[in-house]
């Protein structure tokens, strides 16, 4: 194997050259006009965000290039691919981007992870404080946004332009229309680069052809403007087809055919082989010599980049070291066009042979991308199952959604493994119906086919799911939990798990020694498992435990775990989190710290989103420390309101057992107290609608992406500005950041 950084370094230090390459500022490629007049413009502008939109081919990336040279602020660069199509992961990139030129933005990096709400509501809005706090004017350039153009990455965008500090400019580049420009423009916040003003007359053309060393009569440079539509990649192509001795002039019709015309123009006069090579590793995004060989089954593709890069055959390096490449999105779009023309055959094949290789250095993420992409259901069925948990845990939700979603429900249903991952993401996420749905699939499920080891893993899993859903009352989920503790072995990924769920349901039946020894050993095995989820709730149910038995030094320990596994593993929002920040709120309050106790109370109640019925008693008993932490805190409004989610749950999972008692207990508590101290909090519904009054989308485009009706929306809107004593959006934004229901 040659001597490239992937052959020589770790699987980690392999992605991070691929983030870096993504970060890293591109020296400005040779051969182009110049766009000095249109970059001062822009740096002239007081606008804080410059947007940049046109189709491929008008110089988009080369004009950032360029700004970036002769930029006299601190410089940031991030480079969009369609793996950053999830919010956590598109201001993920942005915050590794700024982290170098931005302290503050440093500070906060690693909490750009979440899920559902909290990515809007946290993640997006801590970017944007960290922005705004930055000392010294800069310029973040972002190419290729196009590739995350889902809503949800556009409503995160727009928190963090909001941050942009006056005197520091956002530069965009997009094939496709940008949203927000429209709205920024208009109040002279943005100014819009788009087509007309990329377009090159026949100086600019000029220009190209001198670079490539070509002499043509000026009137016959107006003709190639005019016929090009002063597209500048098609008169650099119509410069390179001349200086190889063919006729640009034969060039007509519109930008696609332009396009086709003049890169087979090119393609056609290089060696064949060269010519296959280009074409073959077209179906590669990035590109090094170890993984071109694996895909060729060749052992000389370094030394073909190399030679492909020095005939400027839209090749752009990626590391400084020359290890990795990709193609001109444009040139990469002819060449698998030529792929499927000229050898169709060869492009599944192709596609899983880049999946094996990436999967065998440690890119499971790029080798699902290639397996989707020849087609291969049942191989990115198998490689999602394994990556699911992790991908979920790490904030990237989106990104595992629309795995299952491209491999289908028809084929997910294939393969149990993925069917139980698929269930599991439902339920931690709150989205009921679904997980039901999965569940019911995973019953029907035999699996005839598979070995005994994988039936009992099944059997296990599907156990566990019953025991967390709790269905069917607590003596069935602790036979079930039993099953899984008893057939989960002491090595497995799920064995933390299963002690987790077998000690929270012994305590519904009353069985606090059985359930200490479980938790106990959760604790011991999830951090060597990687299951975060299980040592939180394990840590928790601990710490509940030691303040019922008076013993609060002891649940300060458990609650420490919990909190450093929380912020070390960045689950801040997730619905395991909730109940370590509600007991973390409760031992703050018996120390006397109020202001801590009402961090951890905010906090825990906007994790609480998440805590649905389909997670009966894990919901039930955040709820219920919740509403004991404000009762010790005086807010018995809050307290009320709590009790009453918890009775809307006990109605959809009645048997509960020693829990639905305690929760009596405290509904007889509260009615026994005078007065009603407090305000009326936020639920669930109006905690996940509060992110979006950050944005400037309407009514009906907030309910589109809640799936909720405009009068719905118009309703929660309007008991939010109640709630937090506001009547405009910003207003209740100030508020809501105020009280730390956004942001911290």
């Amino acid at each position: 194997m040659e001597g490239n950084p992937e052959s020589v370094g770790s699987r980690l230090d392999l992605q991070q050259l691929l983030l870096g390459g993504k970060v890293r500022v591109p020296a400005p490629t040779g051969g182009g006009v110049s766009r000095r007049e249109l970059i001062e413009r822009a740096r002239a502008s007081s606008s804080r965000v410059i947007g940049i939109t046109a189709p491929a081919g008008y110089g988009k990336s080369t004009l950032l290039a360029e700004w970036a040279e002769i930029e006299d602020r601190p410089v940031a660069w991030a480079s969009i691919d369609r793996l950053d199509d999830d919010p956590a992961a598109l201001l993920s990139l942005l915050a590794s981007a700024c982290a170098t030129i931005s302290a503050p933005v440093s500070e906060v990096a690693l909490e750009m992870r979440g899920v559902g709400a909290s990515t809007l509501g946290r993640s997006a809005p801590l970017l944007a404080a960290a922005l705004t706090s930055t000392p010294v004017p800069f310029v973040l350039f972002v190419d290729d946004l196009h590739l995350a153009d889902s809503l949800s990455c556009q409503d995160a965008l727009e928190i963090v332009l909001t941050g942009v500090p006056a005197g520091s400019q956002i530069v965009l580049a997009s094939r496709h229309a940008q949203p927000h420009l429209a709205r920024l423009r208009a109040s002279g916040e943005a100014v819009d680069i788009g087509i007309a003003d990329l377009r090159i007359g026949v100086e600019g053309a000029r220009m190209i052809f001198d670079r490539a060393r070509i002499d043509v009569e000026d009137d016959q440079l107006a003709e190639i403007v005019e016929r090009c539509e002063g597209w500048p990649t098609g008169v650099f192509l119509c410069a390179l087809v001349e200086r190889s001795g063919g006729q640009a002039l034969a060039v007509t019709g519109d930008d696609r055919f332009v396009a086709d015309y003049l890169y087979r123009e090119c393609l056609g006069r290089l060696p064949d082989v060269t010519q296959r090579f280009l074409r073959r590793t077209a179906v590669l995004e990035q590109l090094s010599g170890a993984v071109c060989d694996a895909v060729l089954e060749t052992g000389d593709s370094a030394a073909r980049l190399r030679e492909i890069e020095s005939l400027n055959l839209f090749l752009i390096p990626l590391d400084r070291r020359r290890g990795w490449y990709r193609y001109h999105s444009l040139f990469r779009d002819f060449l698998l066009a030529e792929l499927q023309v000229v050898e169709a055959a060869a492009f599944v094949e192709l596609n899983l042979r880049a999946a094996a290789w990436f999967e065998a250095n440690g890119l499971p993420a790029h080798a699902i991308e290639h397996l989707l992409t020849a087609g291969d259901r049942d191989r990115s069925a198998q490689l999602v199952a394994k990556l699911a948990l992790p991908t979920y845990q790490s904030g990237q939700v989106a990104v595992v959604e629309r795995w299952i979603s491209e491999i289908g429900d028809a084929a997910v249903a294939t393969y149990p493994p993925l069917v139980v991952m698929a269930a599991w993401k439902c339920a931690l996420l709150g989205a009921t119906a679904e997980a039901e749905r999965w569940m019911q699939t995973l019953e029907r499920i035999e699996w005839t086919e598979a070995s005994v080891e994988q039936r009992l893993a099944l059997d296990s899993s599907r156990a566990m799911l019953r025991a967390a859903m709790c269905a069917d009352g607590p003596e069935a989920a602790l036979a079930d939990a039993a099953f899984a503790v008893a057939n989960e072995p002491t090595w497995g990924p799920w064995r933390a798990l299963a002690l987790q769920l077998y000690g929270s349901i012994c305590l519904l039946v009353g069985d606090v020694d059985s359930a200490r020894g479980a938790f106990a050993e959760t604790s011991a095995l999830a951090p060597s498992s990687g299951n975060t989820g299980a040592l939180l709730l394990a840590e928790a149910e601990s710490a509940i435990l030691a303040i019922e038995a008076g013993h609060w030094r002891a649940a300060e320990e458990h609650a420490r775990v919990a909190l450093d596994a929380i912020d070390a593993n960045h689950m801040e929002g997730y619905s395991t989190s909730a109940l370590a920040l509600a007991v973390a709120a409760r031992i703050a309050i018996h120390a006397g710290d109020g202001d801590r106790a009402e961090r951890y109370l905010a906090r825990g109640m906007r994790a609480r989103v998440q805590c649905t019925f389909v997670l009966p008693f894990v919901s039930l008993k955040v709820r219920l420390q919740l509403a004991t932490a404000n009762i010790e805190l005086g807010d018995h409004v809050t307290a009320r309101h709590l009790v009453r989610e918890m009775h809307e749950l006990i109605r959809r999972r009645p048997h509960l057992g020693l829990l639905v008692e305690e929760i009596e207990v405290l509904q007889l508590r509260i009615d026994r107290m005078s007065g009603w101290t407090g305000a009326i909090p936020l639920t669930p519904a109006e905690l996940r609608l509060l992110p979006y009054l950050q944005t400037h989308l309407t009514i009906g485009e907030i309910g589109t992406r809640l799936f909720i009706s405009r009068n719905t929306v118009s309703s929660e809107v309007g008991s939010i500005y109640r709630k937090l004593n506001a009547t405009t959006r910003s207003a209740a934004v100030e508020r809501a950041i105020a009280v730390g229901l956004l942001g911290e």
